[in-house]
């Protein structure tokens, strides 16, 4: 998926496989209701950071991990703002682990209630996706045998994105004692920053594995104090200046009340004398504000008290906050009749992404781990235009505006990495952050290997024009297209025009590496030239256009880019040039140049997951001179052009690529499972789906601890509703050929279109479709067939 940056798991741990209901994992469900939770029944040290990352809360504009409120030996505790980076003493840019807004502890007759300091009799977390609420109940026994309970509810609001709320509830259950609730924010944050280099075997247990890491300093306090009873603690990044502020209250309906105050934390202490059975109760409520929110005006400590002010109470709070989630599951819900296992890891996956994307900020992005890790450092690739758009695309228009958005926002960085690289126009970098410059380590975080994903990976320039002409063909957003969306695929073809050099008669686009990351330094990437091709094409094809409609849009882009008006016949010459795979009966298409030639290393082993392992004595950093596959690269120019070749070639290049491909990144058994029921091959299918579905459910990479897989949660929907639901869409509309596993009964699930929704109820046989909101009739086509569909109406299609 990407450059080898996330946490190398291999040194803390020897990866291992797990399926769904081992000890220490997730628990799936078997019914309606739980469908819509995932449970925590025990507590395992060995574990808690596995279920940190699962029980993240967020609101696309912040992601909090899911951390005890007390923390416990070997967490890895975090909240992540989106646009919030800084690269003080980092060498290359960090999303911020920002000051910790659950902080807290409980004390019951001095004793601090947490898993090493006393027994746990009970424990029990629960995260409710349908409300983005988590639950946590835990029963300690302290030394005296006496009993106490804690239980909390924490959620980040998507009603009102600035704001944060938890609530503590303590109960002495055999006894009275004197409970101490302390509760604030702590700003004395840091980020993991590089690991030592150990030999390939050593494994760390759960209570060092963090400590071994370098820490990177990005905050500094500039000020703490109360302002009445509402605390207030304000940072600023070292090196990019961002200001951040939280304000919160805390109230009680009883108790003592202390204020603290230091300089890189504020806490409010509240102390009870409790009767045996009686429950106290604190509930926090926190505003948080930054210098870089989009369109602010006023300071971020003016904005964080103000959302405080306006929160009224938790449960005030709560309600608005349930009221917020109906709407986006009204929109994005997808379910399996028959299979709650499936549907369960569904809404696991459509919940990481409601909580990853922010549909009022079109200055920010997803990263690879999204707001739930600091895997990548919270950098942005091109899973977002490939991987995660279709999701919003078809369920949150405005999110996915807001994310092509953020390309805009970013184009001058893109200048600035295109004129770095020697060529005008704008390529945009591998790694992005806040700029649009290139963010992108050289080596892995040990020190130990060197990747060529910055210099080498063009192919995301490509990607992002793809994905604008995805937009604008679904939504029919043409004022997108001929604004901001034309600057950029303009710009950008003139960065491939400059790229492409001379080979004969023809043009070639050397020293690159597709998205198969096993092998760099190639010429004539068969996936890049291909998508370089149809870049140029479309750009030349808008311009023609918006010549003919907005006339006056094409002056004012000539004048603000310096636009000329032979460039778009060059961009179709330079087109027609290029070599690329465009015959549609081309048989196998060799990856690149001289694929074909490199070693053939058989896959004889695969592990539990029925996924393959790299044969004995290869790396991923030492397959260059194989014929083996990261991930998919052919497969993937099948997945994203499907149109432009032929039954017959989609089918001989999936069977030949699929069988050397090592699936070494979470979006790649997604995409094979999606080529893979358009070419026929259904079982392979569902074998991939199973891994994508389950990647973070069962962990079955083993390194869910360090983020969700974002782009596998996404990929995991688009098999549900593009592959086994048969949903294509493009300007000439919906079209739905469902292939439903035998394991399932129905497949349900809703696609905005045009301003409206569709409602579709997939069977075997059968399909019924309603049309909701306002408007004219829609012409879907159904198993082959045209299917008028009328507002409010519920129409019934058969099978031929």
């Amino acid at each position: 998926m990407h450059s080898a940056y996330g946490y190398p798991a291999q040194t803390n741990r020897a990866s291992r496989a797990v399926r769904g209901g081992e000890t220490g994992n997730a628990r799936t469900h078997t019914s309606e209701t739980t469908s819509w939770t995932v449970v925590e029944d025990a507590w395992n040290p060995q574990r808690a950071n596995y279920f940190e990352t699962m029980f993240t809360i967020g609101n696309g504009r912040l992601g909090t991990r899911g951390s005890l409120e007390e923390r416990h030996t070997g967490a890895l505790p975090g909240t992540f703002i989106a646009g919030v980076y800084d690269a003080y003493d980092s060498p290359v840019i960090d999303l911020v682990n920002a000051p910790d807004w659950l902080d807290s502890e409980v004390f019951v007759d001095g004793l601090r209630l947490d898993t090493e300091s006393a027994q746990v009799v009970e424990h029990h977390r629960a995260l409710d996706l349908r409300s983005g609420v988590l639950h946590r109940d835990t029963v300690f026994r302290l030394p005296s045998g006496a009993r106490a309970r804690l239980r909390t509810e924490r959620f980040a609001s998507s009603a009102d994105r600035d704001l944060c709320c938890l609530r503590i509830e303590v109960t002495c259950l055999d006894y009275a004692g004197a409970v101490t609730v302390r509760t604030g924010i702590d700003a004395n944050r840091r980020n993991l920053e590089r690991l030592p280099t150990y030999h390939e075997q050593t494994a760390f247990g759960y209570e060092r594995k963090w400590d071994k890491w370098a820490k990177s300093t990005h905050l500094v306090s500039v000020g703490a104090g109360f302002d009445g009873e509402v605390g207030v603690i304000e940072s600023r990044t070292i090196d990019s200046g961002v200001d951040l502020a939280y304000a919160f209250t805390c109230s009680a309906d009883s108790g003592q009340r202390h204020q603290r105050v230091r300089h890189d934390g504020i806490e409010v202490q509240w102390h009870f004398d409790v009767g045996a059975d009686e429950t106290v109760r604190v509930d926090k409520l926190v505003g948080i504000a930054t210098s870089r929110d989009y369109r602010a005006v006023r300071p971020p400590r003016a904005r964080a008290l103000d959302t405080v002010a306006r929160a009224d109470s938790f449960d005030t709070a709560a309600a608005a906050n349930r009221a917020a989630w109906e709407g986006m599951w009204a929109a994005a819900d997808c379910e399996v009749v028959g299979d709650d296992r499936v549907t369960q890891a569904l809404r696991f996956a459509i919940y990481h992404l409601l909580i990853a994307a922010d549909p009022d900020d079109p200055t920010v992005s997803i990263g690879a781990k999204a707001l739930s890790g600091e895997g990548y450092r919270g950098h942005v690739f091109w899973d977002t235009e490939v991987m995660l758009l279709p999701f919003f695309l078809f369920t949150r228009p405005r999110a996915a505006r807001a994310l092509l958005g953020y390309r805009h926002h970013t184009l001058p960085g893109a200048r600035e990495v295109a004129a770095d690289n020697g060529t005008g126009g704008a390529r945009y970098p591998w790694e992005s952050a806040d700029t649009g410059r290139e963010e992108c380590p050289q080596y892995t975080p040990d020190g130990k290997d060197r990747f060529y994903t910055r210099e080498e990976e063009l192919h995301i320039t490509a990607d992002i024009a793809y994905a604008i002409m995805r937009y604008a063909a679904v939504t029919g957003d043409d004022d997108y297209l001929f604004g901001e969306g034309s600057e950029i695929l303009f710009d950008t073809a003139r960065f491939w025009v400059q790229r492409c050099v001379e080979d004969g008669d023809r043009l070639a686009i050397r020293t690159v590496m597709g998205p198969d990351e096993f092998h760099s330094h190639v010429d004539n990437n068969a996936f890049t030239n291909r998508l370089v091709h149809w870049h140029l094409q479309q750009a030349a094809a808008v311009y023609e256009r918006m010549s003919r409609e907005r006339p006056q849009r094409v002056y004012e882009l000539m004048a603000s880019i310096g636009l000329e008006a032979g460039e778009p016949a060059l961009w179709l010459a330079t087109a027609d040039r290029l070599r690329a795979p465009t015959d549609p009966d081309c048989g196998v298409i060799e990856q690149f140049d001289g694929y074909f030639d490199r070693t053939v290393v058989p896959i004889v082993d695969w592990d539990d997951n029925g996924m393959p392992r790299l044969p004995v004595g290869y790396s991923p950093f030492d397959c260059e001179t194989t014929s083996l596959l990261k991930q998919p690269d052919v497969v993937m120019l099948l997945h994203m052009l499907p149109d432009e070749y032929s039954p017959a070639t989609r089918r001989l290049n999936y069977e030949f690529y699929e069988q050397r491909t090592m699936h070494k990144s979470s979006l790649s058994p997604s995409i094979h499972a999606i080529v893979g029921l358009q070419v026929g091959d259904c079982r392979t299918a569902e074998r991939y789906f199973e891994r994508s579905a389950f990647v973070d459910l069962d962990d079955n990479q083993g390194n869910t601890e360090e983020g969700i897989h974002i782009a596998s949660a996404a990929g995991t929907w688009q098999v549900a509703t593009h592959g086994f639901g048969g949903l294509r869409a493009d300007a000439d509309g919906l079209r739905f050929a469902p292939a439903l596993p035998a394991s399932w009964q129905r497949l349900r699930y809703a696609v905005h279109w045009r301003g409206r929704s569709v409602r579709a109820d997939l069977g075997h046989r059968d399909a019924r479709f309603e049309l909701v909101g306002a408007g004219p009739s829609v012409e879907i086509t159904v198993w082959g067939q045209p299917v008028t569909l009328e507002p409010g109406v519920v129409v019934e299609v058969g099978a031929p």
